[in-house]
């Protein structure tokens, strides 16, 4: 329910008033300026109602001194017996929003009120539209930017980029729609991380930035990555099921304000270093930026073991390998370049799912239930991707004949007649040897 904060000296013309306006609203009253101050501060209602003529503090000076404490247009509307004209142009003249005139109908002031509330509403919306990334809530790009150059120039604190490990993979193998859904719960990661003192916003795709207000402790910036690096996890298994294997996470670059300056722009070059840095070693973890992070873009290189961290899997699950499309079509033309080289014998096979009963079970729900089936039977050396809405492509590695192929099927054939969807989508399969 809306507040409305009601200011009136007179005690009767208060509760005449009131009674007007408490069975759609929840109403505040004073009788005097320094009062309604208090109970605004208080509750923070809608909009103020008030008298325009009172002793000691007047409805316009009252508006003037609210909105110099808050630093925002506060919505008034102003109540006088005064028929003066010159009164109500100076109030509309000083903010006022509306105008009434004493006596009123109840009518008249419901619908003058409720008109300025909508009022309010609308502008609220459009001011949260135009700031605030549509999907997840958060500060939008420029209006990230605009805050950041003003917290950066007058706060303490960490400004700390932070990317989403291996978010493409998410969009590739389970679809864009999925792929929002993991970006909203990152979000409200973000948002349990931080406090609300803090700034959090989306630079665009997996991209978000964060500034910690009073932070110079590397160890809470260790704490905040820890949490979210664990909370992704879990999120992203409860969207996906708990055979997700793609190994999501959250890359850190941080630079502390004002120890390494307080100009935006260049802390956000000193915090993408920080970043490359965390990614260089490894990714899901943080590192803060020093003057070495600087002076470390050498001509020196990077050492193997920092490559190997790059290049390597983080957590190696069960089952198959999955991967994008485009990822897997390299895959495959490497083991045909090869193949005549070493030797080594690889079979492509092709799974085709089709709805073989009526029912309510959606495709997509029978796809996700085979990938989620396929991916765990077959080996870690085999590679999954899937193709289409109903198509999965596997190449099995080490294997060159009819009996591998079927060994695998079998085994897949075998778990699929356990899960629900086998009862109304059944698959289909043929295969061949890479060949050079």
């Amino acid at each position: 329910m809306k507040k409305i904060l009601i200011v009136d000296d007179m005690e009767v013309s208060l509760m005449i008033t009131e009674n007007m306006l408490a069975e759609h609203y929840q109403t505040f009253c004073a009788s005097s300026g320094p009062e309604a101050m208090e109970i605004y501060r208080r509750e923070k209602p809608d909009m103020v109602l008030s008298d325009f003529r009172m002793p000691g503090m007047t409805g316009y000076e009252l508006q003037q001194l609210l909105q110099e404490e808050y630093h925002e247009t506060i919505p008034f509307m102003f109540m006088t017996a005064d028929h003066n004209e010159e009164v109500e142009s100076k109030g509309f003249d000083n903010g006022a929003m509306d105008f009434i005139k004493k006596p009123f109908r109840p009518d008249v002031l419901l619908r003058r009120v409720a008109n300025i509330i909508q009022t309010v509403d609308q502008i609220k919306g459009l001011k949260k539209t135009s700031t605030t990334d549509a999907l997840t809530g958060l500060l939008n790009k420029s209006s990230s930017e605009v805050e950041l150059t003003k917290i950066c120039n007058s706060s303490i604190g960490a400004l700390m980029m932070i990317d989403l490990d291996s978010f493409k993979l998410v969009n590739d193998i389970h679809g864009h729609s999925m792929g929002d859904s993991v970006l909203i719960a990152f979000a409200d990661i973000l948002r349990k991380a931080f406090t609300p003192a803090d700034i959090l916003g989306r630079m665009g795709g997996d991209e978000f930035i964060a500034f910690c207000k009073g932070v110079h402790d590397e160890d809470v910036i260790r704490q905040k990555s820890e949490f979210i690096n664990d909370k992704i996890i879990e999120a992203a298994k409860k969207l996906m099921g708990d055979d997700m294997n793609i190994p999501l996470g959250a890359s850190i670059g941080c630079v502390f304000v004002p120890m390494s300056g307080n100009n935006f722009i260049e802390l956000y070059k000193k915090a993408d270093k920080a970043l490359y840095t965390t990614k260089q070693n490894g990714k899901h973890g943080y590192s803060v930026f020093t003057e070495e992070t600087n002076e470390g873009d050498g001509e020196d290189g990077t050492k193997i073991s920092q490559i190997e961290m790059i290049l390597g899997e983080r957590n190696i699950d069960e089952g198959a390998y999955v991967l994008p499309f485009e990822t897997f079509r390299i895959i495959y033309r490497f083991l045909k370049r090869t193949r005549g080289i070493y030797g080594k014998n690889s079979c492509l096979v092709i799974f085709t799912l089709k709805q073989h009963k009526e029912s309510s079970m959606k495709l997509s729900q029978a796809t996700d239930e085979f990938f989620t089936v396929a991916r765990a039977t077959l080996r870690q050396g085999d590679v999954i991707t899937q193709n289409g809405k109903n198509q999965f492509f596997v190449i099995l590695t080490n294997a060159d004949a009819q009996r591998d192929v079927n060994s695998a099927v079998k085994r897949i054939r075998e778990r699929w007649d356990k899960v629900p969807a086998c009862a109304y989508y059944d698959f289909s399969y043929e295969w061949s040897l890479v060949d050079a």
